[in-house]
This record gives C-alpha cells, structure tokens and sequence, in this order.
C-alpha cells in the first residue's frame, strides 16, 4: 500500500480502533470485507480480526510501509517461497555410522552397515528390530535412535 497523508486525525482513529474490541463479530466480518475487499476465512479468530483491522485502519489512515521496506518484505517472502518447496532431506545413517543411544542408565552401541545393523556383534535386519531387543517393545527405530521426531501430536499426548 503506497503512503499517503494522513486521512483521519489520530484521536478519531484511536476511538475507531477502541471501538472493535466492543463490535459483534458479524461487524467485525463487515468491516472486514469492506477493508480487505473479500470475506475472512471462517478460521480466523477474533483477536486476530481486530488487529488485522487495526492495522489496516491505521495503514489507510496513517500511510503503509516505505516502499524500500515493502521491497525488502516482498524479496524475503520470494526467497522463503522458494526454500518452502525444497523438500526437506531424512535424516538417515550411512554404512558405517555409530549410532548409541542410552536407555535407562546402560548405554548401547549399533552399528550401521550397508543393508542391516551390527548390535552387540549379531546383525539385525533394522534399527527397530534392534530397539525392541533393547526395550521388550516395539519401537520405531529412527526414532528410538533420534534419527527422527515425534509428531507434536504423538509428543503431546
């Protein structure tokens, strides 16, 4: 948005801007569409609605970004777009790749070849046959070694 003079006088604009917090949501919805030009996604929240108001209120009244900071923005949104789809690399051991993990209080040693791992001098086919001989359980391997996360859901329950 380009800058221009001020439209209103700051003490209208801050009653304006203290007036949202008081609106329905079916004004704020209005007074969305009326500022952006379109309908708000059914996902944003209220408080997220009037402070995008907000700040288009003050932007119309205000001006918007110099247009060298809106340059800036713009080549780093582009550079983040690109990166965004490059996929991002597993994480997996090569042959030869010493993997230890410590469970509870004893630490164990596996070592990674080209199509099974060595544990305690006996090969297994993968990383999990190996953890569960280590736990009794069934476990993911790479995660059970940290060559992979725990989904947020699993890790928060």
């Amino acid at each position: 948005m380009k800058r221009r003079a001020p439209l209103l006088n700051r003490d209208a604009l801050t009653a304006e801007i203290a007036g949202l917090s008081k609106a329905t949501i079916k004004d704020l919805r209005e007074r969305w569409k009326t500022l952006y030009g379109k309908e708000p996604s059914d996902h944003i929240g209220r408080s997220l609605m009037i402070r995008a108001i907000a700040y288009r209120l003050q932007e119309r009244a205000l001006g918007g970004l110099k247009p060298s900071t809106q340059r800036v923005l713009d080549r780093i949104g582009a550079i983040r777009s690109e990166a965004a789809l490059e996929p991002i690399p597993k994480r997996r051991a090569s042959a030869g790749t010493v993997l230890i993990r410590e469970w509870r209080g004893v630490s164990h040693r596996v070592t990674v070849l080209d199509h099974d791992v060595v544990y305690r001098g006996r090969r297994y086919k993968s990383l999990s046959e190996v953890a569960r001989a280590i736990t009794g359980t069934r476990w993911s391997g790479p995660l059970f070694f940290g060559l992979k996360r725990r989904t947020k859901k699993v890790a928060n329950g």
